[in-house]
């Protein structure tokens, strides 16, 4: 398994207030992806000049922001084995696949949460 990104993921029911915020911060909008799951999520991947990246999730189904680790690789299934068999749960019981992805949110033992995601190339990527 290669991690081919690691960067720190917020979870809210108010993107807008924590986009501007990071905006102020430095950071731009570099991508957003929409309707991913059933619960219409909606992720918005912001980049700042030293490259360095977040993302911020409008979920409207949170109770409170959360914070998560997104951990893009090259193999989701070789991943999701490893996190496994060291105690990690899959968070919702279920993988996403949107047809550019595939994900699953891990919870470890502990409870620090990881957004496991395998991004899938185009052919002509």
């Amino acid at each position: 398994m290669k991690i081919t990104s690691f960067n720190p993921s917020i979870m809210t029911k108010d993107s807008e207030s924590v986009i501007k915020l990071f905006e102020e911060l430095g950071f731009e909008r570099s991508h957003t992806k929409t309707g991913v799951s059933e619960e219409d999520v909606s992720v918005i991947r912001m980049k700042n000049e030293n490259g360095f990246q977040l993302d911020i999730v409008q979920n409207d189904n949170v109770t409170r922001d959360q914070s998560a680790i997104r951990m893009n690789v090259d193999d989701f299934d070789e991943s999701y084995e490893m996190l496994t068999a060291r105690g990690f749960k899959n968070k919702h019981d279920s993988i996403t696949e949107t047809g550019s992805s595939r994900s699953a949110v891990m919870i470890s033992p502990s409870g620090f949460e990881i957004a496991v995601i395998k991004h899938i190339k185009k052919e002509n990527e």
